[in-house]
């Protein structure tokens, strides 16, 4: 019986826009895990298993059930030793912490502040009164006013990407010659916003831009295989 992974969703089953779950959705094409995905609304994780979390990507595999996408990548990179690795070695281990606090603390406020609004109008209406209500709650104001005036925050955003620009300037991957978790970590969260959202982020032209577009072609076009923008929310 191959893995099961819940994966969030939109109103939209097609729609599935977690940064965490596509970290995790691009970690088990590198092991080269076939996993089912089970598309999941904010509303129905509570479902999943009365022993699973509160939040997705929640993954069941050989009787487990692992949440979180960090300790799935290490259940990962444990069961699945034989298969390439996410890692590295340990040090690349290492900086995948680093990257996942650069992530959380410079990427995802600038990049929650541009789409917030937009991820509340992909979900199913039952969805949306639990979204608007808890991000509410931790922004202090309403998703429209978060969102307020976001073109002018995206040169925030490329001033934030400056240190992936001037590394990829270098090496076609954060991982070197090949991309490794650290890069699925990264490109997670930049295909967050792709996928809810019409705006455009990423400058074209640019080395974080090129890399994107190449982490988009990995694994058979993977990131390509998602319905994507506010057009879709209909579908």
């Amino acid at each position: 019986m191959k893995p099961v992974l819940y994966d969030l969703c939109g109103a939209n089953p097609e729609q599935r826009f977690s940064p965490y779950c596509w970290r995790t959705i691009y970690a088990l094409a590198h092991k080269g895990v076939d996993v089912e995905i089970r598309p999941t609304p904010f509303t129905k994780i509570k479902d999943i298993a009365p022993d699973a979390g509160k939040t997705v990507p929640i993954l069941s595999d050989n009787g487990r059930i692992i949440c979180d996408s960090v300790a799935i990548a290490n259940y990962l990179e444990e069961a699945y030793a034989d298969r390439p690795s996410l890692y590295g070695g340990e040090g690349g281990r290492a900086a995948c912490r680093f990257i996942e606090s650069f992530v959380a603390g410079a990427l995802m406020p600038i990049l929650a502040s541009l789409v917030v609004k937009d991820v509340h109008d992909v979900l199913a209406p039952a969805d949306q009164a639990y979204f608007r209500e808890s991000r509410e709650k931790r922004f202090g104001r309403s998703l429209e006013d978060v969102q307020a005036g976001r073109e002018a925050r995206v040169a925030d955003l490329a001033k934030a990407l400056k240190p992936l620009e001037l590394t990829l300037a270098s090496q076609p991957f954060v991982g070197g010659e090949s991309p490794l978790y650290s890069d699925y970590i990264l490109f997670a969260a930049l295909q967050w916003p792709r996928v809810v959202s019409d705006m455009a982020i990423l400058e074209e032209g640019t080395p974080v831009h090129a890399w994107f577009e190449r982490m988009l072609d990995l694994h058979g076009g993977l990131g390509r295989q998602v319905a994507t923008g506010q057009s879709a929310k209909a579908a």
